[in-house]
């Protein structure tokens, strides 16, 4: 506890951030040295500015920076600071790494990670694209990093504990704040299989700032980052932007043209991404090998889907105006020029067919494209 306590006591002093830390632990190597440093010495560090430096002269450590680390030490939460041999080395690599990491789980000193995020809103082609390759990645070896968010995230973890790989989520909240709260068994089965990560106190909440503080992290601990379904305005550009910053790779699967949803992802090739139809795009950008192996029956291609159910010919007609993207009811009307009721009424008996799912009110999509 004695040799943390200094970790948490500088970070609790106010205008000290990630990127100041680390220059101040560049420069004097301890947080210890740090708090015993003079002034003089201390305004020679750029980003410290005269108020800083006597602030930190006058710190004493508060009982605020002893609270947080009993807590986590109480419960059993592994601190990694930023001077540990075990601390990942991509991510002291990048400006600004967080000076600790509390992590439930184990992250191993040499493990080739790749980072899959995307739309926490995803279409069924989506969720069954990034459960595909992330299965694919992790039975090669590698090791799959997302933020444990809804839609993307988990497809991307439970890709890769679908094919007993590892996996790392990285929270926007404390370890102790689960987030979010559906993932509960998610969050557990990742602890089993990898780590769940953190740079947030225990008990921190998932506050909105902290997932751009998030992303740099995922993106910082992988050689590459895949984004799979964005917007113009996702949380998953910003990821892709600080991997660019931090000289790391960025992937982008395409999607329909026609679709807001992959407008991101588009954008990001025309940007220069790397366009990623398989995982080979991905090893050979990377340099990377692995050897394939067959998918398990939940995760094939449109060539395994199982026979569909016998459809009248209406019901044909629907199914082969849809995608696997969600569509407005309006727009099939439109397009079919059939009367609102009667299309309803078909999108029903396809419904219970397990043919056609409705996400939102009154988009619907094809569960799975049909041989």
């Amino acid at each position: 506890m004695e040799h943390l306590l200094p970790w948490f006591a500088l970070k609790s002093i106010p205008g000290i951030g990630n990127l100041l830390f680390k220059r101040l632990i560049d420069r004097f190597r301890s947080p210890d040295q740090v708090l015993e440093a003079s002034y003089e010495e201390l305004i020679t560090v750029q980003g410290v500015t005269e108020r800083l430096a006597r602030a930190i002269n006058r710190h004493r450590t508060a009982g605020a920076a002893e609270k947080e680390l009993n807590t986590a030490l109480k419960n059993k939460v592994g601190i990694i600071t930023l001077n540990d041999s075990n601390y990942p080395r991509l991510l002291r690599e990048i400006p600004d790494p967080p000076p600790l990491l509390f992590i439930f789980g184990t992250l191993l000193k040499t493990e080739d990670r790749l980072a899959m995020v995307g739309s926490r809103n995803a279409t069924e082609y989506g969720v069954t694209t990034t459960k595909r390759l992330s299965w694919e990645l992790a039975s090669m070896g590698i090791t799959i990093v997302s933020g444990m968010a809804v839609g993307v995230d988990t497809a991307a973890h439970e890709g890769a504990l679908l094919a007993k790989g590892r996996t790392i989520a990285v929270l926007g909240s404390g370890l102790g704040r689960i987030y979010p709260a559906v993932n509960k068994d998610l969050f557990n089965r990742i602890i089993a299989a990898g780590a769940v990560v953190s740079e947030f106190p225990f008990h921190a909440k998932p506050e909105s700032h902290h997932f751009p503080m998030r992303n740099r992290i995922i993106s910082g601990l992988s050689l590459g980052t895949v984004i799979v379904e964005a917007t113009l305005r996702s949380g998953s550009l910003i990821t892709a932007r600080l991997a660019a910053e931090q000289n790391r790779e960025v992937f982008a699967v395409p999607g329909n043209i026609h679709s807001f949803k992959s407008a991101g992802t588009h954008t990001l090739i025309k940007q220069g991404a790397k366009l990623v139809e398989n995982v080979g795009d991905i090893l050979e950008e990377l340099s990377l090998q692995g050897e394939k192996e067959t998918a398990p029956a939940e995760l094939k291609g449109r060539n395994s889907v199982k026979r569909l159910p016998a459809m009248t010919g209406a019901e044909r007609q629907v199914v082969e105006s849809l995608d696997v993207y969600p569509v407005h009811i309006d727009d099939i009307t439109r397009k079919l020029g059939q009367k609102p009721g009667d299309l309803l009424s078909t999108l029903l008996q396809l419904e219970l067919k397990g043919i056609v799912k409705q996400s939102g009110a009154n988009y619907f999509s094809l569960i799975s494209e049909p041989n």
